[in-house]
This record gives structure tokens, sequence and C-alpha cells, in this order.
């Protein structure tokens, strides 16, 4: 049975078009990696199938009384509420239902005994519903998901407002979880998340039941639990079965049959121009002319799709720093209380190190207080000598209205127009891209305009607070093989192993060092 039918979508952000004659189905129980690179248009056609967007044409229908849950990282968390109260809220339908039904009961001394009759049974039926719908052990639901994914040791009442960028998606995905739609829509749910609860979920929706469409950049995460993949490139949706290794064998395949196709056909063409050309003044052979010419006016001319940029991440080297980068001493990280023990750690040139751990234990908070944005609760942190410092933050906010260019420019004056889009061009961004307002990009293209800024300074020391959310696989794999060549030290948060394995020399786990239960 066909959850949602989406047809002959077509949609564009002014002259830039995203969808052209765009089809899709979901079907009943059906795993769906919905793939493509950054700025493609995944979270666009996500919006417009929960109607949180009108498309320029087509139609997207759902079937009757289905139940959609959309985890979208910009929902936002009210201040005064606790972890358990918004877990609760997936419930709300419930809550409602027994409110209803109380207020049946309050009538019932007042009715006739046909009207008690039929009001004994809606209450019936009210508690059937709750009964079947786990009403009765809520509590115990919402901590069983709490504890997978690690919100119990983060305290479930704690303020939601509180929370870091990892524990709030935590909590958002839990809430959806909770939900127990017909249907689950998950934009890059991997993002912020650590190692454990990324396995957690794996587990999670490898059992389930219902359809889901997720986008995803991590692939072994994504290999694991689809069993389709829709891709979206140059306006179109194809649909593939099987894993994304499947996928890509057969997208391999197809390209080069096209190219062998294409090259046939230019060929052939070639060759009718040239008859034509040479046969068309003479009587003889004009008719063989314009049978050769008809022959190319009807021809379905092949059409190869536009090579996109690909990225180039060549971080720019400074001068040799000293020996050591930093030494921490009895260094007590946190904002009202501690987040760790006394640290005693140092840093020397030439090391890549990569920090892991759980959401929430202070890993982002020991970088900046590191680089002296944060000032420490106890303890001090020693720089090195010449150190250029790049730092790439885990997000960043932009002005509504400054284009590509113009973020690039504030840091780069001295750049010419021409050097600024050619240093975007390099980073994987399209003209159209160049030309736009940073806040309509998407969050791949964001990350790619900030490392733009940061493989253009001049550096001997890296920063990076998780680079790879948000990036395609293109971009990520372009990162990885920059960071291994780049001849400066490095300090990194990731929670891809398969990606920080190939760059660290050193990897540093902070879960030995938190004052947080994990």
């Amino acid at each position: 049975m066909s959850i949602l039918t989406v047809k002959k979508l077509s949609h564009g952000f002014g002259d830039r078009a995203i969808f052209n004659d765009v089809s899709f189905r979901l079907l009943k129980g059906e795993h769906i990696g919905l793939i493509g690179a950054n700025g493609e248009g995944k979270s666009t056609f996500m919006n417009i199938i929960t109607n949180k967007l009108e498309p320029d044409e087509g139609t997207v229908e759902w079937a009757k009384n289905v139940r959609v849950g959309y985890l979208d990282q910009h929902t936002v968390l009210e201040r005064g509420k606790t972890i358990r109260d918004v877990l609760r809220d997936a419930f709300k339908y419930l809550f409602d239902l027994e409110a209803e039904m109380n207020q049946l009961y309050e009538k019932m001394g007042e009715v006739s005994p046909e009207e008690l009759e039929q009001l004994l049974e809606d209450v019936g039926t009210i508690q059937d519903m709750l009964t079947n719908n786990d009403f009765y052990v809520i509590d115990s639901k919402v901590e069983e998901i709490a504890r997978g994914l690690g919100l119990e040791d983060v305290g479930l009442e704690r303020d939601v407002q509180d929370l870091s960028g990892g524990q709030r998606t935590k909590v958002l995905l839990a809430k959806l979880l909770l939900e127990k739609p017909d249907i689950l829509l998950l934009d890059e749910p991997t993002n912020y998340l650590d190692e454990q609860h990324i396995e957690w979920l794996k587990r999670y929706l490898l059992d389930y039941e219902n359809a889901f469409i997720l986008i995803s950049h991590d692939i072994p995460f994504l290999n694991s639990v689809i069993n389709l993949i829709y891709h979206m490139e140059s306006q179109e949706l194809n649909r593939y079965v099987g894993d994304y290794d499947n996928f890509l064998q057969i997208y391999e395949a197809k390209k080069q049959q096209l190219e062998s196709a294409y090259k046939r056909q230019q060929q052939e063409i070639s060759e009718l121009k040239d008859f034509v050309q040479r046969n068309k003044a003479r009587v003889s052979t004009r008719n063989m002319a314009m049978s050769r010419q008809k022959k190319l006016d009807k021809m379905e001319v092949i059409e190869l799709a536009k090579e996109k940029p690909k990225p180039q991440f060549n971080f720019k080297p400074a001068r040799t720093s000293g020996k050591l980068i930093f030494e921490a001493k009895d260094l007590v990280i946190g904002y009202d209380e501690p987040l760790s023990k006394p640290l005693n750690l140092q840093m020397e040139r030439g090391q890549k190190i990569a920090l892991m751990g759980a959401n929430g234990i202070g890993k982002t908070t020991l970088l900046k207080s590191i680089l002296g944005q944060n000032k420490p609760i106890s303890g001090n942190v020693e720089l090195g000598d010449y150190l250029h410092i790049g730092y790439f933050e885990q997000e960043a906010k932009y002005p509504s209205d400054i284009t590509c260019i113009e973020e690039i420019w504030q840091h780069f004056p001295a750049f010419t127009q021409f050097e600024v889009r050619s240093a975007l061009a390099k980073c994987g961004l399209t003209t159209k891209h160049i030309e736009s307002k940073v806040v309509v990009l998407s969050g791949g293209e964001k990350a790619k305009v900030r490392l733009c800024k940061l493989i253009n300074m001049e550096t001997n020391l890296l920063v990076l607070d998780e680079p790879t959310n948000h990036l395609d696989v293109e971009a990520k794999d372009e990162l990885k093989r920059a960071l291994k060549e780049y001849k400066g030290s490095i300090l990194l948060i990731c929670h891809e192993p398969e990606f920080y394995h190939d760059v660290a020399t050193d990897v540093w786990n902070c879960e030995e060092w938190t004052t947080k239960l994990v």
C-alpha cells in the first residue's frame, strides 16, 4: 500500500531549479536512504512532503490517517520544560483522550439510562485505546528510550534550554521514537550523536517495523539500516534497490554506459553533418543529404550531466610553530560547575589528536578553554610560540542578508572578486551557490563556506569541532585527504571513527576525565 505519493514535483529558489518533474512513492515497511550531494535538495524535499514548503508544481498525497514523525533539528524547545516534560509530550494525544474520558465520567451522574449506556460504551472504547497504546506504562517507556540515547545521564529533570547541540538532538529524536509514527522522516539524525548512541539508533531502526526516509552522509550507518536508495541529482530522483554500496555499483555502470552512448552518438552526428555538408549542393546526392538531415533533426540527443565542481581542500601552511602546542596544568573546565577532573595535558608539534566521547561531557568546552575563549574554573593553559590557529566551530550564525561572496570578502579584503569566487568554487560551490545568501544554503554548503575561510588562512594548528557534520561523501573524503597531508598540528572532535582513525596520530577519550556519568 502506498503511504506517500509525489507526482510531477517541480521546485526552485529564484532562478535556481531544485527539482524538475520528480515523482516518488513510499510503500509500507520501506526503509529508504535519501542521498545526494550537498545542495541537491534533500532537506527541501522533506520540507515539501511535510507541507512546510509549497512546491511550484506537482502534488503530494499522504494515505488517510497516516501519522508522520519528522526529525527537524531547527525545532525550538520551550524554556521551562524539562527533558521528561518534552518526552511525555509525545503522548499528548493519549493525555487528551484521558481528559475526554474523565469528562465523560463526570457527565454520568446527570444523564438518562439510555445516554448512560452510550457514555459507558464511549468510555470503554477510549479505555481500550489507552491500554493498547501503553498509556499506563508511559513513564517506563520514556525512561527506556531516554536510557538508550544517554538522556538519563544528562538528567531527565534538566531544562531543555540548557542542553548542548548533541543533547538537544537526542531529546528531539527520543520524542519522535516515543511517538511511534507510521513513518519516520530523519534528516541527518547522527549529527551530534556520539558513537555509542549511533549504534543504539542503528539497532532501533533495524528492528523498526514501519517505513522511514533517512537522509545521512554517514555511509556505514546508512548501509546498515536501509533497503532502498533514492538518489537526488541534477533535479532528478532515481530509485535503486539495495544499500549504498549496491547503488554506487549500478550508478557507476549506468554513468559509463551513458558516456559510451554519448560518444557513439556524437561520432554519428559528426559523420551525418559532414555527409550533409558535402552532398547537399549536388543534384545527384541531394536526396540522400536531405534524408540524413531528417535523421539528424529527429535524433534525441543524449546529454551528459554537467560536471559539478569537486571540492579541493588544501590548507595553507604558516611558519613552523614552537615544539610545544599547549600545556594544561590542573585545568578544570566548565561553567557553573566542573565538567572535568583536574587535567594535565600536553600537545606537541606534529600531533594530530582526535577527541572522542559522549555528548555533553565538555569536548567543545575543552577546545574553547585551550583557545582562551572560555575561562577555566581552575588551573591554566599555556599556549606555545608562533601559533597560527584556524578554528572551525560546530555551528556558526550569519546575518540574514550576507552573500557567500561578502562573507569571504569580510575575512580577506585584499582578494579580488575573481579570487573570492575561485576560492569558493574550489570548495565545491557552484556559481548559483556563490551568489546566494549564506542563510538559504544547506548545512553542507554552509560548512563549505566556513572551510573556505579556513583553507585560505595560513595556519600551523587546526582546531576542528565536528567538521564532518552535514558534509556529503565526496567533501568528507577530500577533507580527510587534506588533513592527512596537512603538515601542521590538529585538534579534532569527531564521532566518526572511519574518519578520524585515518587522520589522528593520537586519540584522547574524554570520558576518562569527565565528572559526568556516561
